[in-house]
């Protein structure tokens, strides 16, 4: 396996979703009879082609006892089947010219394939095979487990912020999943077995829970024709209801201390908001909120002319360092989430203050029609040559269709962040980033020991 796919930002996908010639490119859809939807997307710019297969389970499917099983499946998937053992199937890719892997995240596990597009049969071949016919054998569980293990130690135990992270979101929700984290809890990671795994993967890998993504100089009727071929007669599996995992009302400000070795202190300041919603591609459904809160994170942090970085760290001088962020885009309602370090001569408390100034800046005050127009040109041109790619193109698809949402959504992106208005931005700053939603999560420093791990191996790629 490899260890690239970390850099992924999913967490940017706002600003993935407006890069030129993606939102009004032609997508073709199909659906095998088992159930598996296939998303292709024509890019004839240059004679490559990206797989993905998306499998509509992740960290948040987990439940107290096997947290991070969907993370270490993946990691088995690599392990092989009776048609093509431990080992094969990343030599195939790589002999034919080409680079895999894979990541899981809260809400989705994916496998991705980047070949010559005259090589695509064989990344169907090798995906359609591990979907049903994985061996997982045991002793390679065994290497395996301890491989994740050390990344939970390298990830997050030796990384004060991190660390600060899992703690903070397993205190802000009470009843949504998202407060497990993607990696697992060692208790659970120390008790799981392979007979987990096999349940688990019998029961979520299965055409009818997966997304086919195609992305590239192909033709879709061929790639279709294709997937028929070697998805086609894969079995489904069965049909999973999802119970309402809607986290419950909170009623005050949650606050958590962790004491950690670290160099310096670390702020969170997280606030519960709501997401895209399913349909909400249709003008009937729309709402408007999200793009809103969209907006706010870009005022507050959207390069260094934002407030953040204009005010506080080079201005007030009170962080050495400090963001807003906000994802639109998951299964669930999430986190828009401040966080910074105070400057060398300053307290974790001046530095919330600074914050809470800021948000009530906006609660209190209109933004300037200057700065609503910088900071839309901003999210609308922002990293466009870096993500102008075909694998970022798959990614789009396979995310938004895998949460529960549309792939037309990205049609609408622009028009509606283009539509935000400075009320609008006042009125989610009002609801929003008040105290009934907010969970503060302070990094208090320990002394350093000197000492600092290093991964052993593996691929450290849950997020």
């Amino acid at each position: 396996m490899k260890n690239s796919c970390c850099s992924l930002k999913v967490a940017l996908l706002g600003l993935i979703l407006i890069i030129p010639g993606i939102a009004n490119a032609k997508v073709t859809e199909f659906q095998l009879e088992n159930g598996l939807k296939l998303l292709i997307k024509e890019d004839h710019r240059a004679p490559i082609v990206v797989t993905q297969v998306w499998y509509k389970v992740g960290g948040s499917y987990e439940h107290d006892g096997i947290t991070g099983i969907s993370h270490a499946l993946e990691h088995m998937m690599f392990k092989g089947t009776e048609k093509f053992p431990n080992g094969e199937f990343s030599r195939i890719i790589s002999e034919n010219g080409g680079s895999d892997n894979a990541f899981t995240g809260p809400d989705y596990t994916a496998y991705f394939q980047t070949l010559e597009k005259s090589r695509l049969e064989t990344s169907f071949e090798l995906e359609s095979d591990r979907m049903r016919f994985l061996t997982l054998p045991k002793d390679e569980f065994v290497k395996e487990i301890e491989v994740v293990k050390e990344e939970r130690r390298w990830r997050t135990e030796d990384k004060p912020q991190s660390y600060l992270y899992e703690v903070a979101m397993a205190t802000a929700f009470q009843t949504s999943p998202y407060r497990f984290p993607v990696i697992g809890w060692m208790q659970d990671l120390d008790n799981m077995t392979i007979e987990d795994l096999s349940a688990w993967y019998q029961k979520w890998y299965a055409p009818n829970n997966a997304t086919l993504v195609v992305a590239g100089d192909v033709n879709p009727e061929e790639v279709f024709k294709m997937a028929k071929k070697y998805f086609g007669p894969l079995p489904e599996g069965e049909t999973i209801a999802l119970k309402s995992l809607e986290e419950v009302e909170q009623k005050g400000i949650k606050h958590v201390t962790v004491k950690r070795p670290a160099e310096l202190p670390y702020l969170m300041m997280a606030f519960k908001t709501p997401v895209i919603k399913p349909g909400s591609e249709k003008k009937e459904n729309f709402d408007w909120e999200p793009y809103a809160l969209e907006v706010l994170a870009g005022i507050l942090d959207g390069g260094s002319s934002a407030r953040i970085a204009s005010r506080l760290v080079r201005g007030s001088e009170v962080a050495a360092g400090a963001s807003a962020g906000y994802r639109m885009v998951s299964r669930l309602d999430n986190l828009f989430i401040m966080s910074g370090t105070p400057s060398k001569d300053k307290t974790i408390k001046e530095l919330e203050a600074a914050l809470r100034n800021e948000i009530k800046d906006l609660q209190n005050n209109l933004v300037t029609k200057e700065e609503l127009q910088r900071v839309k040109a901003q999210v609308i041109s922002s990293d466009v040559y870096e993500k102008d790619s075909v694998f970022y193109q798959a990614m789009i698809l396979g995310t938004l269709e895998t949460v529960g949402l549309s792939w037309r959504l990205a049609d609408i992106y622009v028009d509606s962040v283009k539509a935000v208005t400075a009320e609008q931005v006042m009125a989610v700053a009002k609801k929003y980033l008040v105290d009934e939603r907010l969970t503060i999560a302070e990094l208090d420093p320990l002394p350093m020991d000197g000492q600092v791990r290093r991964p052993r191996g593996g691929n450290p790629h849950a997020r």
